[in-house]
């Protein structure tokens, strides 16, 4: 069953920041992840959205989720982006 990785993300500190990105298309090829889209200026439909970017990421199943995110590869990298930024992410399990 797919599994969705979905991150709102507000970037407090673009130099730390750049760390993470400088990494993370190295680290995410070694797994079997898809980036469905990554999008700065989402069009607002309700509510209200305080962030920089939205990233939504598609894996074919949780291992292969569970796989990345909690590699020793990514977690290193994620540090960078915990702390330069507010991020709201979430899991979503889709249809079957």
């Amino acid at each position: 069953m797919n599994h969705y990785f979905f991150a709102n993300i507000r970037i407090n500190n673009q130099d730390e920041y750049q760390k993470y990105l400088d990494k993370v298309d190295e680290v995410f090829e070694k797994y079997n992840g898809e980036y469905l889209a990554v999008d700065t200026s989402p069009v607002i439909l309700e509510g209200k959205w305080n962030f920089t970017k939205s990233v939504l990421i598609r894996f074919n199943n949780r291992k292969d989720f569970d796989d990345w995110y909690y590699s020793a590869d990514y977690q290193e990298i994620l540090k960078h982006r915990l702390v330069s930024s507010d991020s709201d992410a979430i899991l979503v399990k889709g249809l079957e």
